[in-house]
């Protein structure tokens, strides 16, 4: 007999140097195409405190991820619409949102391409609900540690979730290298980081074949879209020998 896992925390809004919460509670989309599982999963998962979006497929799930805030997607791989692969491509390319691969592809093949791709995690059916529920868990505590913000402050609102930035009220696109540098300077918003520390944490530990020379790039590029005058920067200041801060006079 199965036992249900306590209830998951739910993330509170709370406003800290401009950044807030963007919602509280967690909403978990379930794209499975089997309809009596897609329901057991949200029955089992009920009682964890989300809202749950419930897709068949890949279409439907596109649909809810343009028009919804979602914290976890539980993806199936075989859709009637499509390969769930190339969606998970999608999802990753498109939303910071963390994936649990569950299906019943079970080679070992598929599981490393699946977190090669992209996923969080992989769980092949059958599949004990108790396991189910507490890496659930495990992912909507790391995202709710990891934070979703907005900062909005002076002349920006930036939502990190959405890659949906504004820069005086005009829509500006970031790269991905120029989105983690730039929310790593706001994260630490009036402190000094080293040009070390930023090379390591803007390229994830990969700094094998990164140089010095791409992080003034990238500085260059972000003070280009977001300074009125880039050659005087009022933001991303440059500490001189040490690194850079980010400044809201």
């Amino acid at each position: 007999q199965l036992r249900w896992a306590s209830n998951f925390v739910t993330v509170r809004s709370e406003k800290m140097n401009g950044l807030s919460d963007i919602h509280s509670k967690n909403t978990i989309l379930i794209l499975e195409d089997d309809a009596k599982l897609n329901e057991g999963i949200r029955l089992a998962l009920k009682k964890e405190g989300c809202d749950f979006l419930q897709c068949r497929t890949i279409r439907e799930a596109r649909t809810c991820l343009s028009q919804k805030e979602i914290d976890l997607v539980l993806l199936d791989l075989n859709l009637p619409d499509g390969d769930g692969m190339d969606f998970l491509t999608e999802i990753r390319n498109g939303w910071d949102i963390p994936i649990i691969i569950v299906t019943a592809n079970n080679m070992e093949t598929d599981i490393v391409m699946g977190l090669e791709l992209g996923a969080n995690d992989y769980i092949t059916k059958p599949f004990s609900l108790m396991v189910l529920r507490a890496r659930v868990a495990v992912q909507l505590r790391q995202r709710k540690n990891t934070g979703q913000f907005i900062y909005q402050e002076g002349p920006f609102v930036f939502d990190f979730e959405r890659m949906v930035f504004q820069v005086r009220g005009q829509e500006t696109e970031f790269s991905k290298t120029e989105q983690r540098l730039l929310r790593k300077l706001i994260e630490n918003k009036g402190a000094t980081l080293k040009r070390s520390y930023l090379i390591d944490e803007v390229w994830n530990g990969d700094t094998e074949y990164v140089d010095e020379h791409a992080l003034t790039v990238t500085v260059k590029r972000l003070r280009d879209k977001i300074e009125e005058d880039s050659s005087s920067p009022k933001f991303i200041k440059t500490v001189y020998g040490i690194g850079y801060t980010w400044v809201i006079e």
